[in-house]
């Protein structure tokens, strides 16, 4: 499930003062949430879908980390390319999730044949709480090494998701993360070394490295419970009651994902963020809602683009539902009580789930090109570059008060 930058804004640690030395989740910071609140009341919807998702663009990956000097390099010489449908979420991603928040059921899905409606969803990773089934999966959180640039290093989670391990472990039966606690999902493939030209590229020194997820026609499905918090009170933590399930680039933990310095991840360059669920604001505590972090249509990578309309979180149910990229670009979030988490799904099957949501979602298109550009200055922090005047293109007039 965290740094950005908004447009001519230079990240820095005197920036950071201003959170009274609160961390900012990479895609939200709290100028965001604040100014998305005053806007136009949204909508309850039971799936979100966006649509022409993917484009031709380049971001920067990291190419050196100093975690003694704290100094880091991207490689701006050389940038990464990437262009169709989903990209760049199309790559290998990172799931995050933020409490309060109970994970019962989590599965990663690839599609079997783009070519066939036929075909069958592909379960490749599983954890079921309850049996304690644990397949393609390693818990991860930011409990490792400390440091004033990169903040915490991402290593194993104990049985409880928050304290640090020394191996893989599984998560516990009765799982339970609070306010601003997280846990992080990779698989169980192991990164080679650190390096450029290395299969995961260069990664922070002395952690567990694996791969994530990957493929452009892949499904996230998720069984979970968001109860009221319970444990922290609202002055004691920046997101109180704010639960959160989202997908970043899995290079972004690898290196940093809450560093001082944006030229520690790749985030800031728009190698790319996808909120699922994600509660923005704690006056506003039962809404889940979907946003895209990239450069597609937009020059504000930290805003990025919400969809005006919401899902609804009920503190006392147990949801399910999750998040399907399809091969044409179209990305859909959806809740459903008819979510299987079987190891192979009938296209048919899965269609159901948001079929039957049909009269009840809420769609966006977005424009095909990229309006914002990134560059690196001598010091290290990233300057964010673009126009105003390319935006998003939308199927509902009701989004634009939400990124303007």
């Amino acid at each position: 499930m965290k740094l950005g930058t908004l447009a001519l804004l230079l990240f820095t640690t005197e920036a950071l003062a201003l959170t009274a030395g609160r961390r900012a989740r990479t895609g939200t910071s709290s100028f965001s949430r604040v100014a998305r609140s005053t806007e136009e009341e949204a909508e309850e919807y039971g799936a979100l879908t966006f649509n022409n998702v993917g484009y031709e663009g380049t971001y920067y990956n990291v190419e050196s980390i100093n975690v003694d000097k704290c100094e880091c390099k991207l490689n701006t010489e050389s940038p990464f390319s990437f262009e169709g449908p989903n990209s760049p979420l199309d790559e290998e991603l990172s799931v995050h999730l933020r409490g309060p928040l109970r994970l019962k059921q989590f599965a990663y899905y690839l599609f079997g044949n783009e070519t066939n409606d036929d075909a069958t969803w592909e379960r490749l990773a599983y954890y079921n709480s309850e049996t304690q089934a644990a397949e393609n999966v390693t818990f991860m959180g930011n409990v490792g090494e400390n440091s004033t640039c990169l903040g915490q290093a991402l290593d194993y989670v104990g049985t409880d998701g928050i304290s640090s391990a020394t191996s893989s472990q599984v998560l516990e039966a009765d799982n339970e993360l609070y306010s601003d606690e997280e846990i992080i999902i990779y698989s169980n493939v192991t990164c080679e070394s650190s390096g450029w030209s290395k299969d995961c590229g260069v990664y922070r020194k002395g952690i567990p490295a694996f791969h994530g997820f990957s493929g452009t026609t892949k499904m996230f499905l998720f069984e979970f419970e968001t109860p009221e918090e319970s444990k922290y009170s609202e002055d004691d933590v920046l997101y109180y009651d704010m639960p959160a399930i989202w997908l970043l680039n899995a290079r972004i933990p690898r290196t940093s994902q809450y560093p001082t310095n944006t030229s520690c991840s790749c985030w800031a360059s728009g190698c790319g963020e996808f909120d699922i669920f994600e509660v923005m604001n704690s006056t506003d505590s039962n809404k889940f809602v979907s946003t895209i972090h990239d450069f597609q249509g937009t020059d504000e990578v930290q805003t990025g683009l919400t969809m005006n309309g919401y899902m609804l979180r009920t503190p006392e149910e147990t949801q399910s539902g999750g998040v399907v990229f399809g091969s044409d670009g179209t990305i859909t979030v959806f809740l459903s009580n008819y979510t299987d988490f079987s190891s192979q799904i009938e296209a048919s099957v899965q269609q159901s789930w948001i079929f039957d949501l049909e009269e009840d979602t809420l769609a966006t298109t977005l424009s095909s090109a990229s309006s914002g550009l990134y560059s690196s200055s001598s010091e290290g922090a990233a300057v964010l570059v673009g126009s105003s005047n390319n935006w998003i293109t939308l199927s509902m007039v009701a989004l634009l008060p939400w990124i303007m």
